[in-house]
C-alpha cells in the first residue's frame, strides 16, 4: 500500500504545482493586459486633445472673413457686381 498512496501523493503534488503555475502565469498575463489597456488609453487621451486642437484649427480657418480675406489677398478675387450675379431658379 506505501507505494499506492505515494503515487498518489506525487500525483497530487504535480497537479498542484501546474495549478500554482497556472495561476502565476494567469496573473503576469492580466498585468501585461492591463499595461496594454494603460498605453491604449493614454494614446486615446493625446488623440482626443488632438482631435480638439484641429476642430479649432478648422473653425478659425473656414470663418468666412478669413476665406474671403485669403481670395481677396492671394487669389485677387473681387466680389462681382449685383448685375453680374445670375440666380438660377430650381
Amino acid at each position: 500500500m506505501p507505494i499506492n498512496r505515494f503515487l498518489t501523493v506525487a500525483g497530487l503534488m504535480t497537479v498542484l504545482l501546474i495549478s500554482a503555475l497556472a495561476v502565476i502565469y494567469s496573473k503576469y498575463y492580466s498585468r501585461l493586459l492591463f499595461i496594454q489597456i494603460q498605453e491604449q488609453e493614454r494614446a486615446l487621451d493625446q488623440y482626443e486633445v488632438e482631435w480638439g486642437q484641429l476642430q479649432l484649427e478648422l473653425t478659425t480657418l473656414t470663418e468666412e472673413n478669413r476665406v474671403e480675406l485669403v481670395a481677396r489677398k492671394s487669389l485677387k478675387l473681387i466680389v462681382p457686381l449685383r448685375e453680374k450675379i445670375i440666380y438660377i431658379k430650381p
